[in-house]
């Protein structure tokens, strides 16, 4: 499995050159380790969960057009290509179509714990420090406006809306990133997304008192 693991890190590697800074290789590599380092807390099967990490975004949706068949077809065929056992690809590509925010309103009512642990990594990664910097990158990799008092989150939006919302980057956060720290799935995830939400607090606190203009003293 390890000479896989690392045929897999290559694949990601190339395919993600060029990609946007939020969801390129270093994103992969962050959501990697952060599964095994959950998993290891848990009883899982470390191959599903660690080709579903380092596949998970090989290619993300909002890249390309919102086609989400595209990811599971080119880590199917990657997958096949490596020989990997069918039963472990067919997990990986179930959490790979399951693991997204956006499709939380179709979520799984029971998800397998390797689909668990991945998707609390992944959103491990979209709060805290991290969290803010790649939402403000993405922010203006399209162009939109960091914060606009005038308009207000939308807090209920469906799949369709989320995926259309051209909101401002401030909203993001109250739209989805403050919301993870209760959809976490695992105990270790909950104890990591605690202390990253508390660090979210502190910086929107700060950023609207600096835009409102309101004096440290």
């Amino acid at each position: 499995m390890e000479q896989i693991i690392n045929k897999t890190t290559a694949f990601v590697k190339e395919t993600l050159k060029g990609a946007e800074a939020g969801h390129d290789w270093f994103h992969i590599e962050r959501v990697w380790k952060m599964s095994v380092h959950i998993a290891a807390s848990e009883n899982c099967n470390l191959p599903v969960v660690e080709l579903a990490a380092l596949l998970h975004d090989i290619a993300d949706p909002k890249f390309h057009q919102g086609d989400e068949l595209l990811a599971p077809q080119i880590a199917g065929d990657f997958l096949n290509s490596v020989g990997v056992d069918p039963d472990v690809r067919e997990a990986v590509l179930y959490i790979i179509r399951n693991i997204s925010f956006k499709n939380k309103s179709d979520a799984p009512e029971h998800p397998p714990i390797e689909l668990q642990i991945v998707q609390d990594a992944d959103r491990l990664d979209a709060i805290g420090a991290i969290g803010i910097a790649r939402t403000f990158n993405f922010g203006g990799f399209k162009n939109n406006l960091m914060h606009d008092p005038v308009q207000p989150p939308r807090l209920h939006m469906s799949k369709a809306e989320y995926k259309k919302s051209e909101g401002t980057t401030i909203n993001h956060f109250y739209e989805k990133l403050l919301l993870l720290k209760d959809m976490m799935n695992t105990r270790k995830g909950r104890e990591i997304a605690a202390e990253r939400h508390r660090f979210m607090e502190i910086f929107l606190h700060q950023f609207l008192r600096e835009w409102n203009g309101e004096p440290d003293r």
